[in-house]
């Protein structure tokens, strides 16, 4: 079994678009998957399935809310070693930084065709942009709720999926993979 963590895009914000959290659980199992757990109420679950391809999991976990719930929602589901390396990734000092502050995009592609993966790093200041594999990373030092780069970044642009998780719930998502991983193994 492998262990992945599923990212949902755009849920439960402002009374809109509502998937309770013991609902993706139980959606989750229907769809065959093991140890269905979530974290908040912002789409997060990490679950165990056979070794497959993230993208069929992200197309099945997207067909079965819609069809619960009576609307799409973008997931992006990603394996446990993938989440992992995109937080050894991070360029900036992220032990040091505001973990509420420090956010990370994920992509359904290459961050470097993101729209705004060449822009002018100047645009932005005092937030920093930094480009990663399928990630992008940014640093908020004033908070997001008035930046530019966070209005820029929840427009993801033309077929892609991209949904940001702050750098605490990236790093309690890497936990909850890992204890799933130990414990498939204490298990078989």
């Amino acid at each position: 079994m492998a262990t992945y963590a599923a990212l949902l895009r755009g849920i439960n914000v402002g009374g809109h678009r509502k998937v309770p959290m013991a609902e993706l659980r139980r959606l989750l199992t229907g769809l065959g998957h093991g140890a269905a757990r979530t974290h908040l109420q912002s789409g997060n679950a990490v679950f165990t399935a056979p070794a497959t391809d993230p993208a069929a999991l992200s197309g099945a976990l997207e067909d079965a809310i819609a069809e619960r719930f009576g609307f799409r929602v973008d997931c992006l589901v990603l394996g446990r070693d993938e989440l992992r390396a995109a937080v050894e990734r991070c360029p900036f000092p992220a032990a040091e930084l505001d973990p509420a502050r420090l956010v990370v995009v994920f992509l359904t592609r290459a961050a470097a065709d993101h729209p705004l993966a060449d822009t002018d790093p100047e645009r932005w200041a005092p937030d920093e942009l930094r480009v990663g594999e399928r990630e992008l990373f940014a640093w908020f030092p004033d908070g997001m709720g008035r930046s530019r780069l966070g209005e820029a970044l929840s427009r993801p642009g033309r077929d892609v999926t991209a949904t940001a998780r702050n750098w605490r719930t990236v790093t309690t998502l890497v936990s909850l993979t890992d204890q799933l991983a130990a414990d498939d193994r204490s298990d078989g």
